[in-house]
């Protein structure tokens, strides 16, 4: 059990290239170093889409959605015929099929799901993107697809979705996986992984605030769970190597009407294809309906 976070966190080496040229702009000028690092922070990289996703994302109806927020195109998928829909939202660098494993369950049961590649994402128009722009995409499709019934949110995604709950997002119950928490945080263990000193993470935190005039800190789960008054399930993994699990704890500490669910040997990805998570997750977004 303990060589698997071993492995995950293998598969998430920064190229020697990107090190050594951060750390050279460090030397030179902060400011530099910092501005390569939010380059770096908000560029997702885009994954070819696996096999098992291939049926959902040929059998989807998909349109291309302008987001009047962002001035930016992204792509929504809409899968099953159901009257009531679920929203599934993806995390960094992921894709809107890649939660198919609960579409395929929810479609089963009669429900339509309303899934989308974020900004810069997937098909999804851009370079760049960053959870605010997340949130716009959600209550841009809210407002042209929804209501929604529930959502389910991975990594991001779930962040993304208390962070939109918070500012009005109006969902029955809600679901987050391997959701990060404390956006510092999140700040530190990206510049600790490209050889950066925080200090220029902290650099990079005021330039982002400075350029948006809001505090980053605001986008904490943590924050955002204690503004939330529907029932959240919290899933995470305890070996989840890119996400610690104290996070889900925290966040879950903080809802009002919170559950939490900790899974082993599931890591960051292999847990959205466990019957059990997804069994967990159907069952909570779909209890008292008929």
């Amino acid at each position: 059990m303990a060589k698997k976070p071993a492995k995950a966190a293998q598969s998430l080496k920064i190229p020697k290239a990107i090190i050594v040229t951060g750390k050279f702009l460090q030397a030179i000028s902060p400011k530099l170093a910092a501005r390569f690092a939010a380059r770096l922070f908000t560029t997702p990289i885009k994954h070819k889409t696996p096999r098992r996703e291939h049926d959902m994302e040929q059998s989807s109806s998909k349109e291309m959605v302008f987001i009047e927020a962002l001035r930016k195109h992204v792509m929504v998928y809409r899968y099953g015929t159901g009257e009531r829909t679920i929203l599934l939202v993806h995390g960094w660098s992921g894709r809107g099929t890649q939660l198919v494993k609960f579409a395929e369950v929810f479609a089963k049961a009669g429900y339509s799901i309303l899934s989308f590649d974020a900004p810069a994402h997937g098909k999804s128009t851009g370079k760049t993107s960053i959870m605010p722009e997340f949130i716009a995409t959600i209550f841009q499709l809210e407002k042209q697809f929804g209501p929604f019934e529930g959502a389910v949110g991975h990594s991001l995604g779930g962040m993304s979705l208390l962070n939109a709950v918070k500012r009005g997002l109006k969902l029955k119950r809600f679901v987050t996986i391997g959701s990060g928490d404390v956006i510092q945080d999140i700040i530190d263990t990206f510049t600790d992984s490209i050889g950066l000193k925080r200090e220029t993470g902290l650099l990079m935190r005021r330039q982002f605030e400075e350029k948006n005039h809001e505090a980053m800190d605001e986008y904490s789960s943590w924050r955002a769970a204690r503004e939330i008054d529907i029932p959240v399930l919290v899933i995470h993994d305890h070996d989840d190597a890119e996400v610690p699990v104290s996070c889900a704890v925290h966040i879950h500490e903080n809802l009002k009407h919170g559950t939490l669910m900790l899974t082993s040997g599931l890591g960051h990805r292999k847990i959205l294809g466990n019957p059990d998570v997804i069994k967990k997750t159907f069952g909570f977004i779909t209890k008292n309906n008929p």
